[in-house]
């Protein structure tokens, strides 16, 4: 089977289950094999890259945050993934997360936000949300370990994770609210 490499770069890149890769870095550091093939991205070692992230990562900054469906206000307490590796390393490595517990990814610009669930033990709703706190995409049981490709398909300036079949639970459906805060 052959993958082209780009286009796995840019969707390592591009998701929250990457290891930070600096694309043109790494593209100079790529060793041509025989027939043309590129080496792995894994087989590669950039000089001052961060080490593989092994753990899951504990300590980060909740808040309250509040979904509006037909069925009533649903309350949950979220962790803030706000820098770039709070929002590389994510849900990764945990094994458990209560059922009103959850973890959202604020974007200072809306995009087309694009995840996988590599590294990631737990089934997952991910809920897109844009920019006037409405859902945009919900990407429901997202199944763990997994490299694929997860979007939003429309702009969005944040992600929520719960677990999953919480969306389903609470009858979530695009145009629902989601009130939360992020300390500035």
């Amino acid at each position: 089977m052959r993958r082209s490499w780009f286009r796995g770069a840019r969707a390592v890149t591009a998701m929250r289950g990457l290891m930070v890769l600096r694309t043109l870095a790494v593209m100079g550091a790529m060793a041509v094999g025989g027939a043309g093939a590129l080496a792995p991205v894994a087989a590669l070692t950039v000089a001052g890259s961060p080490p593989p992230i092994v753990a899951a990562q504990s300590g980060l900054a909740t808040t309250p945050l509040t979904i509006s469906t037909a069925s009533g206000k649903h309350r949950y307490t979220v962790e803030l993934a706000v820098t770039p590796e709070q929002q590389q390393i994510g849900m990764m490595f945990r094994k458990t997360m209560p059922r009103d517990h959850g973890m959202i990814f604020p974007f200072a610009t809306p995009r087309v936000l694009t995840f996988w669930m590599e590294n990631t033990y737990l089934p997952l709703d991910l809920i897109f949300i844009g920019s006037a706190g409405k859902v945009v995409s919900i990407a429901a049981d997202a199944k763990p370990m997994s490299r694929e490709v997860l979007s939003s398909g429309v702009p969005a300036n944040a992600v929520l994770e719960l677990n999953a079949g919480e969306a389903a639970r609470i009858g979530l459906k695009v145009g629902d609210s989601v009130t939360y805060k992020v300390a500035k």
